[in-house]
């Protein structure tokens, strides 16, 4: 089988502080959880940040850069920044970051859905930071928007503007269909990196047989001009990733997806994940993917066209 990437994403906005003494929430934090997790093995790094103070996800330039450079500088990984942010900000505040560094990844979220967290709520006893609760409590009526013309807006000024390639979050079949409309509209070309989405309540459910019918809606989509890959949330992190190594696909690990490491077990960092899941695809005959060979196969830009 062809090399295989493991992409970690390190912090995101969905986890809070009281979930797990294991977030990374300062810039330091982030870049050290980063750079250890290229080292076990993760070629890409998706990257959100957090207002340092209380871990509050966050869109600022200014705290993306309080990590970016240091990432860049101790770490040859692929840097794929977030243009989801959080549902609860604005496309503008979403893309206050990404338009200034020019990062060589971005993701994208294929489509508006719900993204319900609050059933979190009921897990946790013990509340760090006042924000925390009414962030997850709120989800019950809040829109995860991402329009066609949010889509055409980011494919045009981080794609064909500043030559970003993406990282397309799929979180059900329908956001497969929407990106061959762009396709077919010509703001992206291939090949398309396609990250399936599993778990997210809203989304599609984390089930084998969704990830089979997921493939081969994208084959009949995409044909040979599409890479794809695998994040699943929570519990299902490990046994889905695992399966898309078998069939032939890509893999996302990291605490913005999991806080586990196994059944009941904190992770302690993402280099952890990122170490399980790269034992487990070695033993299945993969090879893992070094940055340049990432870069290569998804016909990245370079870190050298970046702004940071």
């Amino acid at each position: 089988m062809s090399k295989i990437i493991i992409t970690c994403a390190v912090t995101g906005s969905i986890h809070t502080p009281s979930m797990t003494p294991y977030l990374p929430i300062t810039g330091e934090q982030i870049a050290e959880n980063s750079i250890d997790a290229a080292q076990a093995g993760a070629s890409i790094l998706h990257l959100h940040a957090r207002d340092p103070v209380d871990g509050r996800p966050s869109a600022s330039a200014q705290h993306f850069m309080a990590f970016l450079p240091v990432i860049k500088q101790r770490s040859d990984a692929v840097i794929n920044l977030t243009t989801g942010g959080s549902a609860t900000m604005t496309l503008d505040q979403r893309l206050e970051a990404p338009l200034q560094v020019e990062p060589e990844m971005c993701s994208l979220n294929m489509g508006s859905m719900n993204f319900a967290l609050y059933p979190a709520v009921d897990r946790i006893t013990d509340w760090k930071y006042d924000w925390e609760k009414p962030f997850l409590e709120n989800s019950d009526d809040l829109v995860f928007k991402n329009t066609p013309r949010d889509i055409a807006h980011i494919l045009t000024e981080m794609g064909q503007n500043r030559g970003a390639r993406f990282e397309f979050e799929c979180y059900d079949v329908g956001h497969l269909y929407m990106l061959r409309h762009f396709a077919d509209r010509g703001l992206v070309q291939a090949p398309f990196f396609i990250q399936f989405v599993f778990g997210v309540l809203g989304g599609i459910g984390a089930d084998p047989s969704h990830l089979m019918h997921m493939k081969q809606t994208a084959d009949t989509l995409f044909g040979t001009d599409y890479q794809f890959s695998v994040l699943a949330a929570g519990r299902h992190q490990i046994p889905l990733t695992t399966i898309a190594a078998a069939m032939g696909g890509h893999v996302r690990v990291g605490l913005e997806d999991s806080i586990y490491l196994s059944k009941g077990v904190l992770a302690k960092s993402n280099a952890e994940q990122v170490a399980r899941i790269r034992e487990i695809v070695e033993r299945l005959g993969r090879d893992v993917a070094s940055p340049t060979e990432a870069r290569a196969i998804l016909g990245l830009k370079g870190a050298d066209r970046t702004n940071f």
